[in-house]
C-alpha cells in the first residue's frame, strides 16, 4: 500500500503539479481510501516529501571510466535523462513551485541536491589525483557548473535536454574547470582530533 501511494503521489505530481494534487487524487490513483492516506502522512506536503525523496534517494551510478570528461558525460546524460521521467518532471514541477515555503519540502530539496552532489564526488576527486583538472578544483561547484546549462533549459527557456545538451555541458564545466573560473572551494571544518 505504502508504496502505491508514494508513487501515485509521484505520478500526480508529475501530472497535476503541486497546487494541484489533492489527498483524493492520490488515493484514487493508488486504489485505496483516502483515510489510508491520512492514517500515514499528515497532510499533503508529508506525503510529497516522503514521495519525492523516497524516490530520488535510490542509488545512482557514479561512473568511473577512468576519464573526466566521459564520467561527466555519463553522469550529465543521467540527469537529462531522469528529468525526462514522470519523476523528474514531478520533481521539477514542485520545486518550482510554492511548495519550496513548506519547510518539510525545502528540506527534502536541499538534501536530495546534497545527496547528488556528495555521490558524483568522486568523480571529481579522482579526476584530480589522476592531474586531469586542477588541483584546486571544487568537486561540488564543478557539478553545479555541469548541472545548470541543463536546468536552464528544462526551467526558464523550456527547450527540450538531450544528450547533446548534456555533452555540451561537461565542455562548459570542463573549461571553467581549466581555466579556474569556477568559485574556490569552501574550506570545510576539520574535526577535532584528540
Amino acid at each position: 500500500m505504502r508504496a502505491a501511494v508514494l508513487e501515485a503521489a509521484v505520478a500526480e505530481l508529475g501530472e497535476t503539479g503541486y497546487a494541484a494534487l489533492t489527498v483524493d487524487g492520490v488515493a484514487r490513483r493508488a486504489g485505496v481510501h483516502k483515510t489510508t492516506i491520512y492514517r500515514n502522512w499528515a497532510d499533503s506536503d508529508a506525503l510529497v516529501a516522503d514521495a519525492l525523496a523516497g524516490h530520488f534517494a535510490a542509488e545512482i551510478p557514479v561512473p568511473d571510466t577512468g576519464a573526466v570528461e566521459s564520467d561527466l558525460r555519463a553522469l550529465a546524460r543521467s540527469l537529462v535523462a531522469t528529468m525526462a521521467t514522470l519523476a523528474g518532471r514531478a520533481l521539477l514541477a514542485t520545486v518550482l513551485s510554492d511548495a519550496v515555503r513548506v519547510p518539510r519540502l525545502a528540506e527534502v530539496k536541499r538534501a536530495l541536491f546534497d545527496d547528488r552532489f556528495r555521490r558524483a564526488e568522486p568523480v571529481v576527486t579522482r579526476a584530480v589525483e589522476r592531474g586531469e583538472l586542477p588541483a584546486d578544483t571544487d568537486p561540488a561547484e564543478l557539478l553545479k557548473a555541469l548541472a545548470a546549462p541543463i536546468y536552464f533549459r528544462l526551467v526558464f527557456t523550456g527547450e527540450p535536454a538531450d544528450e547533446a545538451t548534456a555533452d555540451g555541458a561537461v565542455r562548459v564545466a570542463l573549461a571553467a574547470a581549466h581555466a579556474r573560473a569556477l568559485p574556490a572551494p569552501r574550506h570545510r571544518p576539520r574535526p577535532d582530533v584528540h
